[in-house]
């Protein structure tokens, strides 16, 4: 594989998927989807489509998130640019926090995948029962 320059790129993989993907990149790509695909990303960007949320609202809104991980995940999101957090002026200081472009470009995806998980749930828990009951295991 060549860049526009002419210079050599190694694919990551001769085939599949990841062989138009340059060597030099899977390790971003791998952060990124480790990122956007943890399950506080993926229900954080799934409420967030009803529109702006305060964090409050936010942890009411994904149950079992604790405040620190609520603070870290929508930190990482906004740095990644796939949310947006607004400070408005006031008193009490209100902040809400929005899908950005990127985020709202990756929701279907999002919501596409936890409804696959949501209606797939019994079928996996039956599986990981039977293996966990399956001799050698």
């Amino acid at each position: 594989m060549e860049t526009a320059d002419g210079a050599e790129v190694t694919a990551a993989a001769a085939v599949g998927p990841c062989a138009a993907i340059p060597a030099e990149h899977m390790a971003f790509i791998r952060q990124t989807l480790d990122r956007v695909g943890d399950k506080w990303s993926l229900l954080i960007i799934a409420v967030l489509e009803s529109g702006p949320l305060r964090y409050t609202d936010l942890q009411r809104q994904v149950p079992g998130i604790s405040q620190r991980m609520l603070s870290l995940t929508l930190r990482q999101l906004q740095q990644d640019g796939l949310i947006t957090r607004t400070a408005y002026a006031e008193v009490p200081p209100r902040v809400e926090y929005t899908l950005a472009p990127l985020g709202r470009d990756l929701h279907q995806i999002v919501t596409s995948l936890i409804g696959w998980a949501a209606d797939h749930h019994d079928e996996i828990r039956a599986n990981r029962e039977r293996a966990a009951e399956a001799p050698g295991s």
